[in-house]
């Protein structure tokens, strides 16, 4: 009767190791993965469809991805895979320079 006991302990120590501990890991790393989401990552949906994300709206939990000049919306958790991380300096090309307002004095009197 104890090793009966002891046995079905046993398998729920190893189903625990083989099953849902990995299971849990996959599950941050896939949260990981989805709160650092930016513009310009390359991304794949689960319905297999290639985008650059163009914004990230988080209260909202959706992602706005450019397909070749279409603007999708999708779900965040409609994302499959990151392919490319945005680099720093494709971030700060994408943004608009801001003139300095003597510069934009200097534009009007001309």
């Amino acid at each position: 009767m104890v090793s009966t006991i002891i046995m079905l302990i046993a398998f729920m120590v190893l189903m625990y190791f083989m099953m849902i501990k990995p299971q849990k890991k996959q599950q941050e790393k896939r949260q990981e993965m989805m709160s650092s989401l930016q513009k310009g990552d390359k991304i794949v949906t689960i319905g297999g469809l290639h985008g650059v994300v163009d914004s990230v709206d988080s209260a909202e939990k959706t992602v706005t991805l450019d397909c070749d000049g279409v603007y999708l919306v999708f779900s965040l958790s409609a994302v499959g895979r990151v392919l490319e991380k945005a680099t720093a300096q494709v971030q700060e090309a994408t943004k608009q320079p801001e003139e300095q307002p003597e510069e934009q004095e200097a534009a009007k009197e001309e």
